[in-house]
């Protein structure tokens, strides 16, 4: 072979040569992933908090054991510094986060199904058996499910709140007591209030204390982490425990874009520590709940234990909305209907009692 030739076939080998010899510094790196991380509510509220505390650190501590190669940088931002209550769905849709806590109660028109609880009160009061309820229903009816991939987003682990009461400047002992009251309620939780001759609100967690505080509200329907978070029991310090039930409020979700990113090994442990976090904030949630209500009393707050007669008389006043509710969401192509039937059947199966069948007419 001839010096030229020799010259020639080095050069030609050299590219590939190139491309399968990575500097040794380069062997063995992470593939490093930002991703941005946003609720709307700050982490003294506990699905911020095991956001934060939980799902972050078991998704690092699982890849690692996992020998994956992926680095997370978590870019921590709540408290509504990035998205505000009510628009995480639509920043996390539009590429400004990547990932975080959606409040669904705050997304009805978006998100309409998943505030079935909402419309179906004096109910389950166990969080983890609601969050298991809404995730099948979920996982089963298919209109439902697609409210979150219709925003490109996946669902990861569901919340839901322990049971709502009344907080309020002073006592409420029955139906006659809320006549003329103003009371903070929710979106959908105005319904519970309806016909009852109290007056709803507008207003959120963040809003009820200072609310209360100068007039525009005389109490709140909430529940106990969130009250005591808020320390209602400062200007509300009377709480008539209705038992309205626990409440489906939202879930953690990452865009799909983001998820697509990772290896598929790594997609499979952020959805398992989205499951686990499910679970691992019922049971936070279900304990704090007793903790922050007797909290609450140590520190002056008094509880009324609402009369089950009274309670199925509330039940029985307010107007039956889900049906409504449901026909509305029918009416748009959105399975309103199925949902609420497949809601109140699955309270049934579980032995809920239930003080009124909201899917009857």
């Amino acid at each position: 072979m001839t010096t030229r030739r020799r010259l020639l076939c080095f050069f030609a080998a050299a590219p590939a040569a190139v491309l399968t010899l990575a500097p040794p510094a380069a062997r063995g790196q992470p593939q490093r992933l930002r991703v941005t991380v946003a609720a709307g509510h700050p982490p003294v509220f506990l699905w911020v908090k095991l956001l934060d505390e939980f799902f972050i650190p078991e998704v690092d501590r699982r890849l690692k054991e996992a020998g994956l190669s992926l680095a997370i940088e978590w870019n921590r931002a709540y408290g509504g510094t990035l998205a505000k209550l009510g628009s995480e769905l639509d920043t996390m849709r539009d590429g400004i986060s990547d990932a975080g806590f959606v409040s669904t109660v705050f997304e009805a028109a978006k998100m309409p199904l998943q505030n079935v609880s909402y419309v179906c009160p004096f109910g389950v009061e166990d969080v983890f058996l609601l969050a298991s309820i809404v995730e099948r229903l979920q996982d089963s009816i298919r209109g439902m499910g697609e409210a979150w991939t219709r925003h490109g987003l996946v669902y990861l682990g569901g919340a839901a709140l322990d049971t709502y009461h009344v907080w309020s400047k002073k006592p409420i002992r029955g139906l006659a007591d809320l006549k003329g009251l103003k009371l903070s309620a929710p979106g959908p939780s105005a319904n519970w209030i309806k016909e009852t001759g109290a007056v709803a609100v507008a207003g959120t967690l963040t809003t009820y204390y200072n609310d209360i505080q100068t007039g525009v509200s005389d109490g709140a329907l909430t529940f106990a982490t969130g009250a005591a978070a808020a320390k209602l029991q400062e200007v509300a310090p009377y709480i008539c425990k209705v038992g309205f039930g626990a409440m489906f409020g939202g879930a953690i979700a990452i865009g799909r874009r983001t998820l697509d990113k990772m290896p598929e090994a790594a997609r499979a442990v952020v959805l398992a520590v989205g499951r686990d976090w499910t679970r691992a904030y019922a049971e936070a949630q279900s304990a704090l709940a007793e903790r922050r209500m007797a909290e609450m009393l140590a520190a002056g707050a008094q509880v009324i234990e609402l009369d089950p007669a009274e309670r199925r008389r509330w039940a029985e006043t307010i107007p039956n909305v889900a049906k409504g509710w449901a026909k509305d969401l029918d009416g748009k192509g959105l399975p309103g209907t199925a949902v609420l039937e497949a809601y109140m059947r699955a309270q049934r199966e579980a032995g809920v009692p239930i003080l009124r069948d909201w899917s009857a007419a």
